[in-house]
């Protein structure tokens, strides 16, 4: 009888790490690709749905252009997704926006503001960034 109790429990764990696995959806796919430091599968899983409108992940491809992990690092393409992240309220990005915009010299600014334009002027839908 105890051997067919240890049995009972030990499917029953696994059908539950088995549909922890199953439910995991795209954010925990990109941050664990981020937090094992593969950049390139993260930063497709969350321009997907940065431009889905996911301020987080708005904010995860600023910090990634910002640091340059599985991009070129470039910081007026940062500035503008923290903007797009700050825009839809996500406190942390207008942080470091703040941060950004204090680093950046002028022409950096005005670079990013110029793509920012061109990218609200098509609604993000012709925006390379």
């Amino acid at each position: 009888m105890k051997g067919r109790i240890e049995v009972g429990a030990a499917v029953l764990i696994l059908q539950i790490w088995f549909a922890a696995v199953a439910c995991a959806g795209p954010w925990e796919d990109g941050m664990t690709a981020y937090n094992r430091g593969d950049y390139v599968p993260a930063l497709q899983v969350f321009r997907a749905m940065a431009s889905e409108g996911n301020a987080q992940a708005q904010r995860l491809l600023g910090r990634m252009y910002r640091r340059g992990q599985g991009v070129k690092r470039n910081p007026m393409r940062a500035f503008v997704w923290f903007n797009r992240a700050a825009a839809k309220g996500d406190a942390r990005a207008n942080a470091e926006l703040r941060r950004m915009s204090q680093s950046m010299t002028a022409e950096q600014l005005a670079e990013a503001r110029a793509m920012m334009a061109v990218c609200e002027s098509s609604d993000y839908r012709n925006c390379p960034y």
